[in-house]
């Protein structure tokens, strides 16, 4: 292991290396397609496999071929193993200097205290004019008793869209308090600390965010954008009911969590499960 630390933070030492590697961490545990990585990363394919390669060769990086895409994941195991190295070896355990969880709210230590509390929830994509606004009435009609929720994009459409709007009301839900909104709003000093993130595109994930406050659990939810289906108004309704769909289940299912119970390395497990299942179940 210690001559590996050094490869790894010797090939972790180049920016665009660096990038990288922070992207997957942000889509893990899913397996991004190299296309993907290159578009979200500005990079030419020879510069990004060159890049993939040399994080492949320490270990930080595995490939699996899906037909004719190649996508790529964190060798998590690995990962784990440097961090810990770094914190156990050369902080020698010391978690008053080293471990960033001393720092965390205990909003997300869980325990019988957490019973009555309302956490703050926050869904992202891009445009916040559908898919987002799904989760967000999803969870509030689901569970609002226990979550305070909130949507926003990262480049938020001035309008939501009339066919995701009529999706709801279908459903029965409350449209009147919806509205687009930046995700600036939830990043200002006076912003809620949010105890939950997710973002429900991949275009939003891939996105280089700054780290929110509190250090919130999060996952990565992608849902094929019903707002590029084509064809008839019939056409583009279905496309608007299964991103729906494929959110509801999700949703339930993270509103079934006991998350009061849980502590932050279960909820970020479970989280990270949900969007599992849920892609592997659509495939």
């Amino acid at each position: 292991m210690e001559k590996e630390i050094p490869d790894r933070l010797a090939t972790l030492g180049h920016p665009q290396r660096l990038e990288l590697f922070r992207l997957l961490m942000r889509r893990y545990p899913d397996r991004v397609p190299a296309g993907e990585l290159a578009e979200a990363l500005s990079l030419k394919p020879s510069t990004l496999s060159a890049y993939l390669n040399a994080l492949m060769r320490a270990g930080l990086v595995t490939q699996e071929r899906n037909g004719t895409s190649l996508r790529y994941s964190m060798n998590m195991p690995e990962v784990r193993r440097t961090f810990d190295y770094l914190l156990n070896d050369c902080c020698r355990g010391r978690p008053d200097i080293c471990a960033p969880t001393s720092n965390l709210p205990p909003t997300l230590q869980g325990g019988p205290d957490m019973a009555d509390k309302t956490y703050n929830a926050l869904f992202i994509c891009v445009g916040n004019s559908a898919r987002s606004i799904f989760a967000e009435t999803l969870l509030r009609d689901m569970a609002g008793d226990r979550f305070t929720v909130h949507s926003a994009g990262t480049r938020p459409f001035s309008e939501l869209n009339p066919f995701a709007l009529e999706v709801l009301k279908s459903k029965g839900h409350d449209v009147s308090a919806l509205r687009a909104k930046h995700v600036d709003e939830f990043t200002a000093p006076d912003a809620p600390v949010m105890d939950f993130v997710f973002t429900v595109c991949d275009r939003a994930a891939n996105e280089d965010c700054p780290a929110w406050a509190g250090q919130p659990v999060s996952a990565h939810w992608g849902t094929p954008d019903p707002v590029l289906a084509t064809g008839t108004d019939a056409q583009k309704s279905l496309a608007f009911q299964q991103a729906y769909g494929a959110l509801k289940n999700r949703i339930t299912a993270f509103a079934a969590l006991p998350v009061e119970t849980l502590d932050r390395v279960s909820l970020q497990a479970a989280v990270d499960e949900i969007g599992r299942a849920a892609d592997e179940a659509e495939a």
